[in-house]
């Protein structure tokens, strides 16, 4: 029986002339090379962060030792103390979290009316306000922001305010400016997010949508019973987005947040705080001496430091969501 079975597979292999085998080996090689570059890929990501992650724990001497390599030989936490008091890290991430909690909040509460209004609704001009929705995506907002210095720092609503008090308000160095920018869906990336939802609400069935109008469902109370919990994997995913980019943002936190200690601005501001220190406790000459600079293989040390304590509570927050983040983008895939 088993000489048959041999005879067969012989048969078999010349009547093909090794296609079975040159298709295995095919998908070998396919698979090795696959294999491959996403490694390459991988590290070309990781590896930034993993040598940041090993200078945070060296001491200035393993620093400018060229035996150590990746692994500290003096293993050390002095240098997170030094960033938490330099910036004041506790402090900083606590109102950092309420106003990018806040503000990414308010930016997806908009983003999603509006997608919502684009993918179901007709009104007038309706194509050319997406443009604009469009226009939000491609126009960096530093081209706008002596517009939004003017508008803030004289803010005035059809003149009413001016009437009444006198003078437009300054609203500039204040959190509400920024919180009113998310709210009316004008806030950093505000355009993507619309796209993202509309996208995502189109790609629902509109049978769902009847079946709550016959069962005497208005719009309103649809929107917030079907469409919203269909969306919440999208809606997770945009917030992630907005929470992210607002926690990194530099720009609307230099012209709204001045009297705020965020995270971005410590970071921005470590090495010059980190020069003051150095140059402080490192005098040449006793009191009256001169003040040393401060070595930039150190100063690049801080600073890797301090990147590594921003980005740990984004770390910990994608942690958290990842499920429904990844569950958001396969849909996304296949509704769009």
């Amino acid at each position: 029986m088993s000489d048959i079975n041999i005879d067969k597979k012989k048969e078999w292999g010349s009547i093909s002339s090794g296609y079975f085998l040159k298709k295995t080996m095919k998908d070998g090689v396919i698979k090795f090379c696959r294999a491959i570059l996403l490694f390459g890929l991988c590290f070309l990501i990781l590896q930034p962060i993993l040598d940041k992650i090993s200078v945070s724990f060296m001491t200035q001497q393993d620093l400018y030792d060229s035996t150590v390599i990746s692994i500290p030989r003096n293993f050390s936490l002095e240098n997170y103390t030094l960033v938490n008091r330099l910036i004041s890290y506790w402090p900083s991430l606590l109102q950092t979290v309420i106003i990018v909690l806040v503000s990414s909040l308010l930016q997806i509460a908009a983003c999603t009316l509006a997608g919502y209004g684009f993918a179901r609704f007709k009104f007038p001009l309706k194509n050319f306000w997406f443009v604009c929705v469009m226009l939000i995506i491609i126009v960096p907002p530093q081209t706008v922001m002596s517009s939004l210095y003017l508008n803030f720092r004289f803010f005035d609503i059809f003149g009413l305010v001016r009437l009444i008090t006198g003078d437009p308000i300054n609203m500039l160095n204040s959190v509400v400016g920024l919180w009113m920018l998310s709210a009316t869906g004008m806030g950093l990336k505000s355009g993507l997010y619309i796209f993202m939802l509309r996208q995502y609400f189109r790609g629902i069935p509109k049978e769902l949508e009847e079946a709550a109008w016959v069962d005497g469902c208005g719009r309103f109370k649809t929107f917030i019973r079907i469409m919203i919990p269909d969306a919440a994997p999208m809606l997770t995913s945009c917030f992630l987005f907005s929470f992210v980019w607002q926690w990194t943002d530099s720009f609307y936190a230099t012209l709204f947040l001045a009297n705020y200690k965020t995270l971005s601005k410590g970071l921005g501001s470590l090495a010059e705080v980190f020069s003051q220190w150095y140059a402080r406790i490192n005098i040449v000459g006793g009191s009256g001496g001169v003040s040393a600079f401060a070595p930039v293989g150190y100063t690049q040390m801080m600073i890797a430091t301090g990147m590594l304590m921003c980005l740990a509570p984004l770390i910990l927050l994608y942690l958290v969501a990842q499920r429904a983040f990844v569950e958001s983008l396969s849909q996304t895939g296949i509704k769009m």
